[in-house]
């Protein structure tokens, strides 16, 4: 390390600055509300709607799920009151 003159190690701590910066830059926009919100309905999006259209069999099974639970919610109601 005796080899190395002062201007080369400025040179690293520059770009050595300049990696972590734009590793915080990335990790602020990755972490930021508007961009999960967009991240998570991206997802919703994709599980129900593809290249071709609308899934089907995924929005059959979630109003399936939807339809089971309001049914054991009216007979549990119905059976308590």
């Amino acid at each position: 390390m005796g080899d190395r003159n002062l201007s080369s190690i400025e040179s690293d701590i520059e770009q050595t600055r300049a990696r972590l910066a734009s590793t915080i830059d990335q990790l602020a926009y990755r972490t930021s509300p508007k961009t999960i919100a967009k991240r998570e309905v991206s997802a919703v999006k994709g599980f129900f709607v593809d290249e071709k259209g609308p899934r089907t069999d995924n929005i059959i099974k979630v109003v399936g799920g939807v339809v089971g639970v309001v049914v054991v919610f009216s007979l549990i109601r119905k059976i308590a009151g």
